[in-house]
């Protein structure tokens, strides 16, 4: 009889407690974002919030998960509201370990729209122990090390291990391969680029990665037009007044369209060349 007392008042505390939270999650809605993206750090770590669930692991980590979400990739999120969300995600991910898309998305989000690779990897990291056949989750730590930690040989391991695991896309073995040797080849890093956007669904993050990808554009065409720079003062002993000089004297064809909008330029000081829009020059791809 005890015990049968005790199960009517969990069900009856348990849907009252989530019923008062969520009412506080909509009252918290018209509030700053950062003070919301603050209540994560008063959450208690997952591991002593489990057992307060009284079973209901999952549904608490749904309902967390569901106020993260409503602030995640916000535009006036701060690097320190980005830690304040790793810590709602780890919580998360502890009352449901097998919760994948709060590992993927939360893993992309932390370094492409916070810049916190760091945290992104330890997420991710704790879901590959979980999921151990999920390939996305080793793609996405081999994406931070490529673009964000510059370790081009620890990013090729995980793409290798995620292109082993079941399902994976045919192009993942010969992208991995690719990184291996190279890796600081401009090219490849769109290869990357354009997998990883094909990859994701979440707006926020396509954009970011859009942006990358220009940015990239930029420096590999700003490498092709170095190379014209070069065969032009091997062949006439003096470097070109412009780039126009290099389509004039049909060393290249023509100059390459600027993704920003905006145009090339060849600056004569350090001999390189410059996007009028991007004014520094990418060195994640420089040589090691």
């Amino acid at each position: 009889m005890e015990r049968f007392k005790n199960y009517l008042i969990q069900l009856l505390i348990v849907p009252i407690a989530l019923s008062v939270y969520l009412t506080q999650i909509q009252i918290e809605g018209y509030k700053d974002i950062e003070q919301r993206i603050e209540k994560f750090m008063m959450l208690p770590k997952g591991e002593y919030l489990k057992p307060m669930t009284l079973g209901y692991e999952q549904l608490v980590g749904d309902i967390i998960w569901l106020r993260a979400i409503q602030v995640i990739g916000d535009k006036v999120v701060t690097s320190k509201g980005y830690t304040w969300i790793y810590n709602a995600l780890n919580v998360v991910t502890t009352l449901d370990p097998k919760f994948v898309y709060a590992y993927q998305l939360g893993g992309v989000t932390l370094s492409t729209l916070g810049n916190r690779p760091d945290l992104s990897n330890m997420l991710l990291k704790k879901g590959m122990k979980e999921n151990t056949t999920v390939w996305q989750i080793p793609f996405y730590i081999g994406f931070n090390n490529f673009f964000y930690l510059d370790d081009y040989e620890s990013a090729a391991e995980y793409m290798s291990l995620a292109s082993k695991l079941p399902g994976h896309p045919t192009y993942l073995p010969k992208l991995a391969a690719r990184l291996y040797v190279q890796a600081g080849n401009p090219n490849v890093a769109l290869e990357f680029l354009a997998r990883m956007y094909k990859e994701t669904d979440d707006e926020k993050v396509k954009s970011a990665l859009e942006q990358r990808i220009k940015e990239v554009i930029v420096e590999r065409d700003a490498r092709f037009l170095e190379g014209a720079v070069n065969r032009y003062k091997e062949i006439y002993n003096l470097y070109p007044d412009n780039l126009q000089d290099l389509v004039r004297k049909g060393i290249i064809k023509e100059i390459p369209q600027e993704p920003f909008g905006g145009f090339y330029y060849f600056n004569s000081s350090d001999s390189r060349v410059y996007s009028s829009v991007v004014k520094e020059r990418m060195k994640v791809y420089g040589k090691k």
